[in-house]
């Protein structure tokens, strides 16, 4: 468990060293080079400007291991609030 741990205090550190800006450029380089592209590691750095190949490779598996826990029920699904205009106590 300890590991586990230490594993999670790296996956964040790693993760906050993105910026909001890195983190939309990654997130539209993803769903412009899929797996099947040449070089798509890459595409991606290259794309996201100031990341490793490696970098790169090492956000992808933090991504998927979180989308991975929220799926598996490890995380709560958020509480939402409704926006204005949508709560039932507006519609009659």
């Amino acid at each position: 468990m300890a590991s586990d741990s230490l594993t999670s205090q790296r996956s964040s550190s790693a993760a906050a060293s993105w910026t909001a800006k890195q983190n939309k450029q990654f997130e539209r380089a993803l769903a412009v080079y899929d797996k099947d592209t040449p070089d798509r590691w890459h595409n991606i750095a290259k794309a996201v400007g100031g990341k490793s190949v490696e970098e790169v490779k090492r956000h992808y598996e933090i991504l998927l291991k979180d989308v991975n826990d929220i799926e598996s029920g490890r995380y709560p699904f958020p509480n939402y609030r409704s926006s204005c205009g949508s709560s039932s106590s507006n519609h009659k």
